[in-house]
């Protein structure tokens, strides 16, 4: 059996292993894709309100959450209560009403 060698300190272990590694340090995680906040409309002023009530029976052939947020730049769940309110008064009728993604088309 070969002789033991002395231990080396906590100092020269870790001096050994950053010396002996490839790379320098440690990985560093990128942050990923950030994507700009949309600032839309969450309360339905009296002229959206026209204007989405007139337009959307009218000029929307499909209509989803989806559209309505990106066509009037209103909040999903704005865009959700005006498609609820308009099939109640019957300008729009339901073609699926899938609870993930429910599509309505103008009558």
């Amino acid at each position: 059996m070969p002789p033991k060698q002395p231990q080396k300190s906590k100092a020269q272990k870790a001096l050994a292993a950053a010396s002996s590694s490839r790379s320098k340090g440690k990985k560093k995680w990128s942050k990923g894709k950030v994507r700009d906040k949309k600032n839309y409309a969450v309360v339905l002023n009296g002229e959206l309100h026209k204007k989405l009530f007139s337009e959307v029976p009218k000029k929307m052939k499909m209509i989803t959450v989806y559209t309505m947020v990106e066509a009037y730049k209103i909040n999903a769940s704005v865009a959700r209560r005006c498609i609820k309110e308009l099939a109640a008064k019957g300008k729009i009728k339901c073609i699926s009403n899938h609870s993930a993604m429910p599509i309505y088309t103008k009558i």
